[in-house]
């Protein structure tokens, strides 16, 4: 991308480029809005880090995740989206038209689209990050169906690994719950649930030291730690769901927009407006409840609607 665009202000900026932001790329470009999608350092999102993805519509018989987002992203290129790679370090939603920095280039907007995603939060270690998507996974609704008769291990302790684990009781034969603590913080009708599921295994007082596993092969075992004596002991398992919960990439928003107390944006029930005028939310930067390829790549549809009818009002208005 030249420098002279840098300088020009873009009728739309979209930040993030999993589904809900090529989505919304895709339906702005085709309303000749000539959007700029800024990449981030990792282009794709989540899927990026998903091996096979099953579950969405019009792929019979399934297809990688980094090969659907080439795809999302060069058909969203091919009605004239344009993209810039970098992260954007700071963002000024008080002036007009809105200012971006993406790693020290200034970047102006009519109109912005926010799909910068949640991350799941990991455990940090290597072979976590080496066996992602290989018998690792950090979504049951999405990996769940790949471990049909196996055991699996999901670590948490919450509602949302009480969850997972119930859900997978649907295709695992023996679903274990690794938890740090000597107390679960799900809530009791979730615990009650979990704890009547004859499938379902407790572990508790326990942390995963390592994963052990190859990407051929996926995992063989893991190595848990005892917290409270520091004893380790290997568990045989198949899969690894981690269920410790997400993180929305909210951070640079704090105080400009409406988030709830994890950081998930806010938006006008049925649309995607935030607080601020001209400023739209789509994917899991604010959903906390569905987290799934096709609903964020909906709501990057309804954001890129959105925002051209916000910007025809307008412009009609200053006519």
């Amino acid at each position: 991308m030249s420098d002279e665009s840098h300088n020009l202000v873009n009728r739309l900026v979209i930040l993030g480029s999993g589904p809900a932001g090529l989505t919304a790329a895709l339906y702005s470009a085709r309303a000749n809005l000539a959007p700029l999608l800024i990449e981030g350092h990792e282009p794709g999102g989540q899927l990026t880090i998903t091996t096979e993805v099953e579950n969405y519509p019009g792929f019979e018989h399934g297809i990688q995740g980094p090969e659907m987002m080439e795809i999302f992203r060069r058909q969203s290129e091919r009605f004239g989206t344009r993209f810039m790679t970098g992260a954007v370090t700071a963002v000024d939603l008080r002036k007009y038209p809105f200012e971006i920095a993406v790693d020290g280039t200034m970047v102006m907007a009519e109109a912005l689209i926010v799909a910068t995603g949640a991350s799941a939060k990991l455990l940090g270690i290597e072979s976590e990050k080496r066996l992602m998507g290989y018998g690792v996974s950090a979504c049951a609704t999405c990996d769940g169906a790949f471990f049909k008769n196996k055991d699996a291990l999901v670590v948490g302790g919450g509602d949302t690994a009480m969850e997972e684990a119930t859900f997978l009781t649907r295709f695992c034969d023996k679903v274990t719950i690794v938890h740090r603590r000597e107390t679960l913080r799900a809530s009791k009708i979730m615990q009650e649930r979990a704890r009547k599921n004859p499938k379902i295994g407790f572990i508790l007082d326990s942390a995963i030291d390592e994963i052990f596993g190859e990407p051929a092969t996926g995992v063989s075992h893991v190595r848990l730690k005892n917290v409270v004596t520091g004893a380790l002991s290997d568990h045989p398992t198949d899969a690894v769901f981690m269920a410790i919960g997400h993180q929305p990439n909210t951070a640079i928003f704090h105080g400009q927009l409406d988030m709830d107390e994890v950081g998930y944006l806010q938006v006008r029930p049925g649309s995607t407006y935030t607080n601020v005028e001209g400023v739209f939310a789509a994917g899991d930067v604010a959903d906390r409840v569905y987290r799934q390829a096709v609903t964020a790549a909906g709501t990057g549809c309804m954001a890129a609607l959105d925002a051209e009818r916000w910007l025809e009002a307008r412009e009609a208005h200053e006519a």
